[in-house]
C-alpha cells in the first residue's frame, strides 16, 4: 500500500504514465487538484495510481479522454449508474463491436494473400500482387486468364500445371440490388450494399470491382485465351450471366468451363473441393461461348434486373442447352421471395426448421439447411444474415435462450458471440413454422431479388409447387 505524501514522480512510475501526462489530466479535471506539502510538493495517495490505471485501461478499450470525462461527471451527478451511463457504455460496446470486425476483415483479406499460390506477382490478380505493383496493371498481359466464382477454386488453379492468371469474379448477386442500370453506377450500388453488409470499405469494394470488370475486358480485347470455371449453383449461375454480359460488350469470347457433378464424388459440392489435378482432368472439356450463348446470356441477364420478377419466372421454367443449369438456378432464386402460406423465404423456413429440429446455434442451423439443399450456394454469413433478421422487433420469430433479440451477424458484429449464441423459435416463429402466421405480416420486409424490389408495396409471392408467381396487396 501507498502512503500519504507519495511524490509526483512516483506515482506516475507506479501508474505507467509519465509526470506531463499525470499534470495534463490535472489541467483536463480528469484528477482533482493535490494537497501540497507545506513546502508546495503536490502529494498524491493509492487512490491516484488506481485511478490512473483505469484511464489507462480506458482508453485502451477505446474511450476517448472527452469520454472519460464526460462519465466521470455524469457519474458524480448521479451518484450511481444511471440510464444515461449505461446508454454510453453500450454505444462503446458497438463501436468496439465494429472495430473487432473491421479486424477481422482485414485479417480474412491477410489471410487470402497469404494463401494465393501465384507463381509470379506480374500477372497475378491477389491484392499483395496489386500492391507490389502499386496499383499498376501488369506490365504484360498474361495469355490465359481463369475466371472463377472465388479464391477457394482460385488459389487451387494458381497450383495447377495450366499457367495463367485467376480472377475470382467475387460478388453475391443473389442478395441486394441488382438494377438495371449502366454498368458504373450498378458496381457503385453493389460496392455500397457490401460494405453496407460489413465486408469493407465503399471505395475499396468499388475500386475491386472496377479492376475486376478492366481486366476481364482487356484481356477479351487482347486476344487473351479467357477461361471461365464457374458450378452450377445460384450463387454460380448468376456470376455466369454477369461475366458473359460484360464479355458481350467487346469482341472476343470467352470459353467455359461449367459443371455441375465429377466423377467418383456423388456428393459434389462445388470447383472448390477439387485437387489441382482434378481440376486439370476439366480443361479437354472447355468450349468456347457461341454468339447465340452470350445472347442468351445477356438476356437472361437483362431479365434478372428487372423491376419486377415475371421476367426471371419466364427463364425459370425455360429450357436452354447453351445455359443447362439456369433453370433450376433462378427457380431456387425465387423461393427466396415470401412463399404464399407463410410469407418465409425457402432460406428462411429451413432456418426456422433446423432449429424446431434441434439445431441450438447458428452454424448448427447452416449445416441443417446446407443438407436439403439440391445445390447449395449460399455462404455462412450470409445464412447468418438472414437468422439475425428472424431475430429482431417485438414480433420476431428467433430470440436467443435468454428472450432477448438476435445480436448482428459477422461481419457487422462478433462472430464468436453469435455462432456460440442458443437460439429457440418464439410463440411467432411456431405458430409461422406451422402456417398460422405470416411472416411478413409479422416483420414486413424489405428484400432484393436482383432488380426487384420486394416491399409491402411491391409484394410478391413464388409458389413452388405450381411455379407461379403472385403479386399481393
Amino acid at each position: 500500500m501507498y502512503s500519504r505524501g507519495v511524490r509526483v514522480g512516483e506515482v506516475a512510475e507506479r501508474a505507467g504514465v509519465n509526470v506531463e501526462t499525470l499534470r495534463y489530466y490535472e489541467r483536463r479535471g480528469l484528477l482533482p487538484e493535490p494537497e501540497r506539502t507545506p513546502s508546495g510538493h503536490r502529494r498524491y495517495d493509492d487512490e491516484t495510481v488506481r485511478f490512473l490505471r483505469a484511464i489507462k485501461e480506458a482508453q485502451a478499450v477505446g474511450f476517448t479522454l472527452a469520454e472519460i470525462g464526460e462519465h466521470l461527471a455524469a457519474a458524480r451527478r448521479a451518484g450511481s449508474p444511471s440510464e444515461a451511463l449505461q446508454s454510453r457504455m453500450a454505444t462503446k460496446i458497438d463501436e468496439i463491436d465494429a472495430r473487432i470486425a473491421a479486424l477481422r476483415r482485414m485479417r480474412d483479406e491477410l489471410a487470402r494473400v497469404v494463401g494465393c499460390a501465384c507463381s509470379s506477382l506480374d500477372h497475378c490478380t491477389c491484392g499483395a500482387a496489386y500492391l507490389a505493383r502499386r496499383g499498376r496493371a501488369p506490365a504484360a498481359p498474361p495469355t490465359l486468364l481463369h475466371v472463377t466464382n472465388g479464391e477457394s477454386a482460385g488459389n487451387t488453379l494458381r497450383q495447377t500445371a495450366l499457367g495463367g492468371a485467376v480472377l475470382p469474379w467475387q460478388d453475391v448477386l443473389h442478395a441486394g440490388p441488382v438494377p438495371a442500370l449502366p454498368r458504373q453506377e450498378l458496381l457503385r450500388i453493389r460496392a455500397g450494399f457490401l460494405a453496407q453488409c460489413g465486408w469493407g470499405r465503399r471505395q475499396p469494394l468499388l475500386s475491386a470491382l472496377e479492376r475486376r470488370d478492366r481486366q476481364l475486358l482487356e484481356a477479351l480485347r487482347g486476344g487473351v485465351q479467357v477461361v471461365l470455371w464457374f458450378e452450377h449453383d445460384l450463387y454460380d449461375q448468376l456470376q455466369l450471366l454477369d461475366v458473359l454480359a460484360l464479355a458481350r460488350t467487346v469482341e472476343g469470347a470467352p470459353e467455359l468451363i461449367v459443371v455441375g457433378s465429377f466423377a467418383g464424388k456423388p456428393s459434389f459440392a462445388g470447383l472448390g473441393e477439387l485437387t489441382a489435378d482434378e481440376l486439370e482432368t476439366l480443361w479437354p472439356s472447355r468450349r468456347q461461348a457461341a454468339p447465340a450463348t452470350l445472347e442468351e446470356a445477356a438476356s437472361a441477364w437483362a431479365a434478372f434486373r428487372e423491376p419486377e420478377p415475371a421476367a426471371v419466372a419466364e427463364w425459370a421454367t425455360r429450357e436452354t442447352t447453351s445455359l443447362p443449369f439456369l433453370g433450376s438456378a433462378l427457380r431456387r432464386l425465387l423461393e427466396e421471395l415470401p412463399a404464399p402460406a407463410d410469407g418465409l423465404s425457402r432460406t428462411e423456413r429451413s432456418v426456422l426448421q433446423a432449429i424446431a429440429g434441434g439445431a441450438r446455434t447458428a452454424p448448427a442451423a447452416f449445416i441443417a439447411a446446407q443438407r436439403l439443399e439440391e445445390a447449395p450456394f449460399l455462404g455462412d454469413s450470409w445464412f447468418y444474415l438472414a437468422v439475425s433478421a428472424l431475430g429482431q422487433g417485438e414480433l420476431r420469430l428467433l430470440e436467443s435462450d435468454d428472450g432477448t433479440p438476435l445480436p448482428p451477424p459477422p461481419p457487422l458484429g462478433d462472430a464468436r458471440l453469435f455462432s456460440r449464441l442458443p437460439l429457440r423459435l418464439t410463440s411467432a416463429g411456431e405458430r409461422t413454422l406451422e402456417g398460422d402466421a405470416d411472416r411478413v405480416d409479422l416483420l414486413g420486409i424489405d428484400r432484393w431479388i436482383g432488380g426487384t424490389h420486394i416491399t409491402p408495396e411491391n409484394a410478391w409471392r413464388w409458389d413452388p409447387v405450381d411455379l407461379n408467381l403472385v403479386r399481393t396487396s
